[in-house]
């Protein structure tokens, strides 16, 4: 196995309000969602910079085609977003809020020498917002 990753699957109880979240409030481009015609194939698909894609699938669907009872998929992760400043941490952190998202540690300074912040998505999944002086984001 050569070890990458090409694929993040959110489970959202609400496609059409992550849609608009992640495309009208935090400005990721996405061709919408497809697979309609396909039972437990709805799915909003959005390109992310290094060739990852963030994929939006409704909890029943994911839990279908995992086997795993939906009840059973917790969320027990969160993603990380490296931006060039300090200011644009918050920036960012107030996009999310404005969106719908809900802010869950405002940007201050960390330990490590940058600066950081959390929100969650309106399906409560965490992001993390960093600027790490050591860690520049993809051009």
């Amino acid at each position: 196995m050569k070890p990458h990753l090409s694929l993040i699957t959110l489970a959202v109880s609400d496609l059409e309000r992550s849609l608009k979240f992640y495309r009208d409030g935090l400005g990721l481009p996405t061709q919408g969602i497809m697979g309609e015609e396909f039972e437990n194939g709805a799915v909003v698909f959005f390109d992310l910079h290094g060739g990852i894609k963030l994929a939006l699938w409704p909890r029943p669907s994911l839990a279908h085609d995992s086997g795993v009872p939906q009840e059973a998929t917790p969320v027990g992760f969160s993603l990380a977003h490296n931006v060039g400043s300090a200011e644009e941490v918050d920036t960012v952190l107030q996009q999310a809020v404005s969106a719908g998202g809900s802010l869950t540690k405002a940007g201050s300074r960390a330990f490590w020498g940058g600066y950081t912040g959390y929100f969650q998505d309106p399906d409560g999944h965490l992001w993390e917002v960093a600027w790490n002086p050591d860690l520049p984001p993809p051009a």
